[in-house]
């Protein structure tokens, strides 16, 4: 049997980032994947000369200048900034919720109007707010929170904004100036030709077995390496010895159009209850390198927020304290793991940019290998 100084299952990007280092570091890696390519959710499938984001609109952001200068590295980035818009029954808004989005929905035109305005649509909310309306509400009024949030977020969860933790909708920018970058970070942008540059750099020199359920011969994978990096699900890993974690999924359905041009944005977020899709993204608005008239065709995908099922990919958390509670008992057995390591959005049952993918994996390569330099 073949000997490796590291298993690592799953081909995201902490596994990824994982085998970058272990390779610098003159380690030998096997690579186990349960889907049928390398790149985790970053993979791009080619379509009528676009890179699809086969698995959801992936824009790359950090304030992190090493994670930045770490891509970099890897391949060239474009200088794409992410200006999504919302549809709410052909009424468009600019997103993240800023003067653009204040004077459409109010016909006003200072922060000061928007601000006396949120103010007064808020005046129920007293004290902490208890759940996500609240939350919503609190930070940008009744209008907006009925119009722009509530049915997408109600979509995307499955469940009542009543029902969901306020902390989910804290994460979301809103801002008093005329500026539609989605983004707060210092950097950002999308490889040029899409991810899969990176992920081949990333898994260099590592022997891969794709099609692969390690979990289903567990034994054998593990006799094969001095140490095991584990990203997949962290309940699955110990059987479900206390229950199953929680998770939302998505579906994905592709149109292609004789046009170059369908809905002039990348990212489309459709707010209303009723329209069954969260987003439409429009896959050649990323690679802004490329004119629009080189390329006749274009890739629209609609994207289904689901319930998880067994056979599913999971991708987002239900972080509310049941789910948490959970996840925190099984940390605790994984700590107790010999030889192996947990890491990443699955493994940790959190929601994870791509940059903090990259910043965890590195501060464990480097209490792994030393100095990262």
């Amino acid at each position: 049997m073949k000997k490796f100084d590291y298993v690592i299952v799953g081909g995201g990007l902490f596994g990824g980032v994982m085998a970058w280092y272990a390779r610098k570091n003159g380690k030998t890696c096997l690579i186990v994947e349960k889907r049928k390519q390398l790149g985790g959710n970053i993979y791009c499938e080619d379509i009528e000369g676009i890179p699809v984001h086969r698995y959801g609109a992936h824009i790359f952001h950090t304030s992190d200048k090493n994670v930045w200068q770490f891509v970099n590295g890897l391949v060239e980035f474009n200088r794409y900034t992410n200006c999504p818009v919302a549809n709410y029954h052909g009424e468009m808004y600019n997103m993240p919720f800023n003067m653009n989005t204040f004077s459409k929905m109010w016909g006003i035109s200072t922060p000061e109007e928007a601000r006396a305005k949120i103010e007064e649509q808020r005046a129920g909310i007293f004290g902490q707010p208890a759940n996500l309306e609240e939350q919503a509400i609190s930070l940008v009024g009744t209008d907006i929170y009925e119009k722009l949030i509530k049915g997408y977020t109600e979509k995307q969860w499955g469940r009542a904004c009543k029902e969901l933790p306020s902390f989910i909708i804290k994460r979301l920018p809103v801002r008093y100036t005329y500026d539609n970058n989605y983004f707060n970070d210092r950097y950002q942008g999308i490889p040029i030709g899409g991810y899969n540059g990176i992920t081949e750099k990333l898994f260099e020199g590592c022997e891969v077995m794709l099609e692969t359920d390690y979990l289903a011969d567990k034994k054998t994978f593990d006799a094969m390496g001095d140490r095991i990096i584990y990203t997949g699900t962290i309940d699955a890993y110990f059987n479900y010895r206390y229950g199953k974690l929680e998770y939302r999924s998505l579906r994905f359905e592709d149109d292609i159009f004789d046009v170059d041009n369908y809905q002039g944005v990348a990212v489309v977020n459709h707010t209303a209850r009723e329209v069954p899709y969260t987003r439409t993204i429009e896959h050649k608005h990323f690679n802004c390198t490329v004119p629009y008239s080189e390329i006749p065709k274009t890739v629209v995908t609609r994207e289904y927020s689901v319930a998880w099922e067994e056979g599913m990919e999971p991708y987002y958390p239900v972080n509310d304290e049941k789910n948490q509670e959970l996840y925190q008992k099984y940390a605790e057995l994984g700590a107790g793991e010999k030889n192996v390591m947990f890491g990443g959005r699955l493994a940790e049952y959190k929601y994870y940019d791509m940059d903090k993918v990259i910043e965890s994996a590195m501060k464990k390569a480097e209490a792994e290998f030393g100095s990262l330099a």
